[in-house]
């Protein structure tokens, strides 16, 4: 059984930062918390936890006496004030492309059009985009929503930083005709359309597929559903854990891919797995 790992999976720039910037925190302070979780992978949260480093979503739970990290995902503008107002010693982990998205949309709203945002309504880097549009805006999950959206004079349309670029296309596309002019912001992140790429690629070639990455990530249930549509033997798992033997008696070629909140340990773990099948069917 061959075992082919993705060119780009795993941590991408914006969660090593932000697990960097914890780890460092946490040695120089105590009382330190994570405004909800610094990334989305239970295994990480669970071993800062073990550290000593908490996990708080509400800001009426600081003093001064507190150190916060801001989570990858970033919080909403309003969040900042609370924290300045409590005196509360700010770490902001916010991911640079998620700051780069919350810059565009507060310039897009500030210029008159209606701004559009591509990603997950509920998901922690929207609300916080959203939280910087001064007029009036609208989150999209897909063409579906796109397509139902009323005609404006002006619209703007921005991403969550890890949506698919394909379908941000599809929506630019369908927007045009519900305005007179569009102004498109791509917030996709490189590492973003690397990581799909090298997934589609990868799961062309083989039988059975793994995506390693929180159930509770985004990223990584999108890279699941991109696979799933190429390889049908495809898996989403956060461990090895989940795996068994008998899951790769006929399969000849397996591929790895991880969303970019997986650290690196969890992917070794699984392909430590995967060669013990591979010396057993020797």
């Amino acid at each position: 059984m061959e075992i082919i790992i993705a060119d780009h999976a795993g941590f991408c720039f914006g969660v090593e930062r932000a697990v960097g910037l914890v780890e460092e925190t946490s040695r120089k302070h105590t009382g330190v918390y994570t405004l909800g979780p610094i990334i989305h992978n239970p295994q990480i949260v669970r071993k800062f936890a073990e550290q000593g480093v908490g996990v708080c979503e509400d800001t009426d739970n600081f003093s001064n006496e507190n150190t916060v990290v801001i989570r990858s995902h970033g919080v909403p503008k309003q969040t900042y004030g609370d924290l300045s107002e409590k005196s509360v010693n700010v770490v902001d982990a916010t991911c640079p492309f998620v700051k780069k998205a919350q810059n565009s949309a507060q310039k897009l709203g500030q210029g008159g059009a209606s701004v559009v945002v591509y990603g997950e309504n509920n998901h922690p880097e929207v609300q916080s985009i959203v939280s910087f549009i001064d007029s009036e805006y609208f989150i999209v999950s897909g063409e579906a929503e796109a397509n139902a959206l009323p005609f404006r004079e002006q619209y703007a349309l921005i991403a969550q930083t890890t949506q698919n670029s394909e379908s941000f296309d599809k929506i630019a596309e369908i927007l045009k005709t519900k305005c007179s002019g569009l102004t498109v912001s791509n917030t996709i992140c490189n590492a973003t359309n690397l990581r799909q790429a090298a997934a589609i690629s990868l799961a062309g070639q083989v039988d059975t597929m793994l995506v390693i990455g929180g159930k509770n990530s985004g990223n990584t249930t999108r890279l699941y559903e991109i696979c799933k549509g190429i390889c049908p033997r495809t898996m989403h798992i956060e461990t090895k854990d989940e795996l068994c033997k008998e899951l790769f008696k006929d399969s000849r070629k397996v591929g790895i891919t991880a969303g970019a909140s997986t650290p690196g340990y969890l992917v070794d773990e699984v392909i430590e797995f995967l060669k013990e099948v591979t010396n057993e069917q020797d």
